[in-house]
């Protein structure tokens, strides 16, 4: 019987366990990491649509050239049929969804920077797994964990199918759904949300992309139907992700197979019908179910959970990928922070918060979107259930205090926003998605005061650089600000004065050149949510002028949709 011994022993070999693993190598190249995998790459995978945060994250990692050498579509932003109307409109990542015919591959830089990839995962996986193992990884697959050897609340070790004994200092659950570790610790999960769907996909060959921008650009398509909605996501220049989903409960009430309800939702669509009539369909139909849920443990003494193993969220906001690779991160720069002497257990408590808070946001925001689609007829009892459960209301103002609840500001981003979208996006989504739109927390103030009183001064965690670095924030009622990055040099600038032109007038001196319109947008999401969290108070001040603003609607990143295949153009 072979017995080995390791530094990390990650379970599970996807994005989350080969981004962790990669990430431990890259830093400390001295270190033994052990990948065990239970299925052979290549092999095809749910999760095709990402954000451009992963993009960074890649980057970093060093892997990110050799995806773009894959060919994979340039995701710029995606088209929906969602809200209080039938009307599709456009969510670009570039200003219009103006990607510009740059050569492919390209580089890490301009235009790339704010984009993402649509993914055939049984290539993306393969190359991140393989650049894990080129970076001095073990990998081993067809590797299936039989047992987990615990004492307290300790890992003590792994036995394999095979029999192989594993001893390591760090245990990493990278196991998705199954959350193999997660069980064996006995770590139970929330779920707080009433959506529970069912989805079923075939991919196809030879659609046609809605649309074609600059070189390999293309928008997902998510289309609403009385009963469910359609994913239709480009995944290589031939080959396209087309899904389903609906509610568990409207699956086993139609009397229907899954795949009977696909080929139905599938002939209802125009818009897809146009796309997929000179496609054939791929052989095998597969389906999920999507159970939000979050784990109400993530770290233990020498373990930790990353991505689908410590918390899920319903597809609809393309987060899934994201939010594995960011945990993915910050749990491997854990791991190597403790090996040169770092307080765990304030780092575990750190780690814990704001992956569960991403998972939580993700969750909550997703329930909003169902809540908000009228163009569910078939499921009108279903949201409301949603709504009901939430305590949602649908203003936009409403809405917007509702969302917040855990908070406006991205601590380990330094931005304001939430669930990965940023405060300007989401003030343009709640109008689509409400009855009336949200109105900014500035609009008609003419001073705005710190309000710090009552606030604990703390160290929160800034995973970076292979490590982790404490930063001083203030802690109040259980929100935090940050007094670094952005939200910092806001601090100070109303701390030099209240009087919004004199403060911005501080930030540009403390710049210089790098002071620009992006930046003082920035600045300006930043005030918002220090307002909406209780951080600066606005009021109106003798003959002071009022601040105007207003939120518009249409941007440059949310707007009425572009004319394209789908619609016959």
């Amino acid at each position: 019987m072979e017995s080995l011994t390791t530094d990390v022993a990650i379970i599970g070999g996807g994005p989350s366990g080969s981004t962790c693993g990669g990430f431990l190598k890259k830093y400390q190249p001295d270190s033994k990491v052990l990948i065990l995998e239970r299925e052979q790459f290549p092999r095809d995978h749910i999760g095709e649509s990402q954000l451009p945060l992963i993009g960074r994250i890649l980057d970093e990692l060093g892997v990110w050239d050799r995806v773009e050498a894959a060919g994979f579509p340039v995701k710029i932003g995606g088209t929906y049929r969602w809200g209080t109307t039938d009307d599709l409109w456009d969510f670009d990542f570039l200003p219009f969804g103006q990607f510009d015919d740059a050569p492919r591959p390209g580089r890490y830089e301009g235009q790339r920077k704010r984009t993402a990839f649509q993914v055939d995962r049984s290539a993306y996986d393969k190359i991140l797994l393989d650049y894990a193992e080129e970076l001095g990884c073990e990998v081993r697959q067809r590797s299936a964990v039989r047992e987990v050897r615990r004492k307290g609340d300790r890992v003590e070790g792994l036995v394999l199918a095979d029999g192989t004994e594993i001893e390591a200092k760090w245990y990493v659950d990278a196991t998705g759904h199954s959350g193999l570790l997660r069980r064996a610790m006995d770590v139970e999960i929330d779920e707080p949300s009433s959506l529970k769907n069912v989805a079923g996909w075939y991919y196809w060959r030879n659609a046609e992309w809605a649309v074609s921008l600059g070189v390999g650009g293309t928008r997902i398509q998510i289309l609403s139907l009385g009963y469910g909605w359609i994913w239709f996501i480009p995944i290589s220049p031939d080959r396209t992700s087309i899904g389903f989903v609906c509610p568990a409960d409207h699956y086993k009430k139609s009397g229907l197979s899954m795949e009977e309800l696909y080929r139905r939702a599938i002939a209802e669509e125009p818009r897809l019908q146009r796309l997929i009539q000179n496609a054939t369909r791929e052989d095998r139909f597969t389906t999920t179910k999507d159970w939000s849920f979050v784990a109400n443990r993530m770290a233990g003494p020498n373990w930790l959970l990353v991505g689908e193993a410590a918390g899920f969220a319903d597809p609809i906001l393309s987060a899934g990928m994201t939010l594995a690779h960011a945990g993915a991160r910050e749990a491997a720069f854990l791991i190597m922070e403790a090996a040169r002497g770092g307080n765990v257990p304030w780092m575990a408590e750190n780690y814990e918060r704001r992956n569960e808070r991403r998972v939580r946001q993700h969750i909550r925001f997703a329930d909003y979107w169902y809540k908000a689609n009228t163009n569910f007829t078939d499921l009108k009892e279903y949201t409301s259930e949603i709504a009901r459960d939430a305590g949602l209301e649908l203003s936009g103002d409403q809405a917007f205090q509702w969302l917040g609840t855990g908070g406006f500001i991205e601590e380990d981003m330094e931005v304001a926003g939430l669930a990965l979208i940023r405060l300007d996006q989401l003030h343009s989504l709640t109008g689509r998605l409400s009855e009336a739109p949200a109105t900014s927390s500035l609009d008609g103030y003419s001073v705005f005061l710190p309000h710090l009183s009552g606030a604990e001064q703390v160290k929160v965690a800034r995973f970076e650089n292979g490590g982790v670095k404490a930063m001083v924030a203030l802690r109040r009622d259980g929100k935090f600000l940050p007094l670094y990055g952005l939200f910092g040099l806001m601090v100070d600038a109303l701390k030099f004065s209240p009087l919004l032109n004199e403060a911005f007038g501080f930030v540009q001196r403390t710049m210089g050149d790098a002071f620009n319109h992006e930046l003082h947008a920035r600045l300006t999401e930043c005030l918002d949510a220090m307002i909406r969290e209780g951080w600066v108070r606005p009021k109106k001040f003798g003959e002071a002028p009022a601040v105007r603003h207003e939120l518009p609607m249409e941007t440059a990143a949310i707007h009425q949709h572009t004319p394209d295949r789908g619609d016959g153009v």
